[in-house]
C-alpha cells in the first residue's frame, strides 16, 4: 500500500511539476503558467504556434488600419495584446509586411525618423471588411491570451508552486516516511485543490 501511494506521489510530481523552477507547465490549467508562443514550427521547442496561414497578415493589417505603424511598433502592439505571452520576431514581421506591400494592401507612409511607416491602402481596407469576422476573432484570441497570462503568470503563484514542489520532493524522498504521513500529504493536496476550484 505504501509503495503504491509513494508511486502515486511521484507520478503526480512527474506529470504536474516536470518543468522544475519554471512552474508546473502544462500540468495545471491546460496551457501552463508563463507559457510563451512561438513564431514557427522549427522542431526545437514545444511552445505553441500563435498564428496559422494568413492570420498574422490580417492582424498586422488591422493594426495598421488603426494607424500607420512601423515594424517595431507592430511587434510591441501584439506583445501588449497578449500580455507578453507572444512577441513576433522581426524575422516573421518584416517578410509579412513585404508580402502585404507586394499584395497592394499596405504602402509606405511618411517615415517616422529612420523607421519606415506603413499605412493601409483602399485594397487593404476592402480585404479587412471582407475578413471582418476572422479579424474580430483573432484580436479576441490575442486579448484572451493576455488575460490568461495576467491571471496565471504572477510571480507569487510561481513562488508558491515552486515552494510546494520543493517540500513535496523533500518529504516524499524520505526513506522513513510513514504511511499515515503519506496519507496526510495526499489529503492536504486534495483539500487545497478543492478549495482553489471553489474560489
Amino acid at each position: 500500500m505504501r509503495r503504491a501511494l509513494h508511486q502515486m506521489g511521484h507520478e503526480a510530481m512527474r506529470h504536474g511539476m516536470h518543468r522544475g523552477g519554471r512552474g508546473f507547465g502544462h500540468g495545471f490549467g491546460g496551457r501552463g503558467f508563463g507559457g510563451r508562443f512561438r513564431d514557427d514550427d522549427d522542431g526545437r521547442t514545444r511552445r505553441r504556434r500563435m498564428f496559422d496561414g494568413g492570420e498574422l497578415r490580417l492582424v498586422l493589417l488591422k493594426l495598421i488600419a488603426d494607424e500607420p505603424r512601423h515594424g517595431y511598433d507592430l511587434i510591441r502592439q501584439i506583445e501588449e495584446l497578449t500580455g507578453g505571452a507572444y512577441a513576433p520576431s522581426p524575422g516573421v514581421i518584416y517578410p509579412t509586411l513585404t508580402l502585404l506591400d507586394d499584395m497592394g494592401l499596405i504602402e509606405t507612409a511618411d517615415s517616422d525618423g529612420a523607421k519606415k511607416l506603413f499605412a493601409i491602402t483602399d485594397a487593404g481596407r476592402t480585404e479587412l471588411e471582407a475578413s471582418a469576422d476572422a479579424v474580430t476573432a483573432l484580436i479576441a484570441r490575442l486579448t484572451e491570451v493576455g488575460e490568461e497570462r495576467q491571471r496565471t503568470d504572477s510571480a507569487s503563484v510561481r513562488r508558491a508552486m515552486g515552494n510546494l514542489k520543493a517540500v513535496l520532493m523533500n518529504r516524499l524522498g524520505e526513506r522513513d516516511l510513514e504511511e499515515a504521513t503519506l496519507h496526510d500529504i495526499v489529503a492536504l493536496i486534495d483539500e487545497a485543490a478543492q478549495k482553489i476550484e471553489r474560489l
